[in-house]
């Protein structure tokens, strides 16, 4: 496991704190869960990033706090886009004995032989939430669309789990490959073809046969 990312208690809630602690190159966070009250604190940003890399989205780590260890994950986090910097996390305490929920990436896998074939790949579903114990949580869950012709869909049903469980209803649609587009030829009245009067040339032509 990891070495434990050590923790700073917060006692200071104003926004000068939060931007002293940023410049400081640390971040706010927040423990909770598994009889843990929950308590402000702020972490080094660098180790954050450092054992994410390692761990991943969804892997359980140590937290040094006030000298006592607890196995955390990140449930939620907020950024700042323009510095792309983690700017607050959300860590919860986990018993790694007991199930959990977690969300978890899907991503697709190959190029639909559907595609090749002038489909288009519509992936309904980006994310699915899963229950197992913290340890068995996957990071991602692949899926193989390589197979998948014009008209075929891939659902929950298809997904193969092993020590963890989908919590959506089994025929959700997770990718689909919907038919070609067919561009349809709008005739905006302004063209017509050579040698074919309009209906008002005809008036016209019929009203000068009658004068005639």
């Amino acid at each position: 496991m990891s070495t434990a990312l050590q923790a700073v208690e917060r006692t200071e809630f104003r926004n000068s704190a939060l931007t002293k602690i940023r410049r400081e190159g640390n971040i706010p966070a927040v423990v909770y869960g598994n009889k843990l009250e929950t308590k402000p604190i702020y972490i080094n940003g660098a180790d954050f990033v450092k054992i994410m890399r390692e761990v991943g989205r969804n892997g359980v780590f140590p937290l040094d706090l006030n000298g006592k260890q607890v196995n955390v994950m990140l449930t939620d986090y907020q950024a700042d886009a323009i510095k792309n910097e983690v700017i607050h996390a959300d860590l919860l305490a986990v018993d790694m004995r007991k199930e959990i929920q977690a969300d978890v990436r899907i991503s697709l896998l190959g190029e639909a032989i559907g595609v090749k074939d002038g489909g288009v790949l519509q992936q309904s579903l980006h994310e699915v939430s899963v229950t197992s114990t913290p340890s068995n949580i996957p990071q991602v869950i692949e899926v193989d669309i390589s197979h998948l012709e014009v008209g075929g869909t891939i659902t929950i049903a298809d997904l193969k789990t092993n020590n963890f469980e989908i919590n959506h209803d089994s025929e959700q649609t997770i990718a689909s490959i919907l038919p070609p587009k067919v561009e349809e030829e709008i005739d905006s009245g302004e063209e017509q073809e050579e040698g074919v009067p309009t209906q008002e040339e005809g008036r016209e032509t019929e009203a000068e046969s009658k004068e005639s």
